[in-house]
This record gives structure tokens, sequence and C-alpha cells, in this order.
């Protein structure tokens, strides 16, 4: 189960420009990019254990939910984990909720959004981890 994830802190990915304003909660310039650094110094933020997007999933990887709203500067970074996951033959699933911002599952708890991906995730990990 992934929400909204920051999978390449490179700030790589068109919605970092696209949804620059859109996110209510996230601002690269005066946020992201100092977490960035300080997560990890720059020549090594596209290592796989920094960003897993860069990551090689041709060895197995468990089955993935990744969940994004339209407004989520990461919705680049939900997309490309999840071409990561399904091109290597893995099972991955991008769920995607219209006008929503980072981590909106929490965020905006109630909503009809977050009660549809909270039932999407209950399915999800019934079918691969049993009820």
């Amino acid at each position: 189960m992934l929400w909204s994830p920051w999978s390449d802190i490179t700030e790589t990915g068109d919605t970092y420009v696209t949804l620059k304003r859109a996110d209510p909660l996230l601002n690269y310039e005066l946020l992201l990019k100092k977490a960035a650094d300080a997560y990890a110094d720059p020549r090594d933020q596209k290592n796989p254990y920094v960003s897993p997007v860069y990551g090689d999933y041709t060895k197995g990887f468990p089955p993935t939910l990744i969940q994004a709203g339209t407004k989520d500067i990461f919705l680049s970074n939900c997309v490309r984990e999840y071409r990561a996951i399904d091109s290597a033959g893995g099972t991955a699933v991008l769920d995607i909720y219209e006008g929503m911002p980072h981590v909106f599952q929490g965020v905006v708890f109630g909503t009809p959004e977050a009660q549809q991906s909270m039932v999407k995730m209950k399915q999800f990990l019934a079918t691969y981890l049993g009820k």
C-alpha cells in the first residue's frame, strides 16, 4: 500500500512543475528540496535505496496498490513507480482520485474519495493477504 509515495526525491517528473502550486500541503522549494538534501546527499539521490523508482523490480516485488490524487505534486512519482513495477512484470495498481491532494486519505478523511480509497485498500489487502 503506497499513499502518494515520494519515490523519487530528485524533482524528476512533470508534476513537480505542473502541480507546483496545486498541492495545498507540499512545496518543493520551501520544504521538499531541504528535506531531500537532509535525507541524502544530492549525488546519492538517484540511489534506489533513496529513490525507489530507480530500483530493479525484475527480481520480484510484492503486489502494490498506489493511491494518489490529481492535485498531488508526487503524481508523477506515483505513475513512474507504477510503471517500474508493472514493466518488470510485477503486480501494481495505480488508483487515482480527481482533485485530491497529497495523502488525501488522511488529510480529507471522511470525503467520498477517501472513503472509496479505503474500500479499495480493503479489497486489495483481502485479495493479496486473505481475509
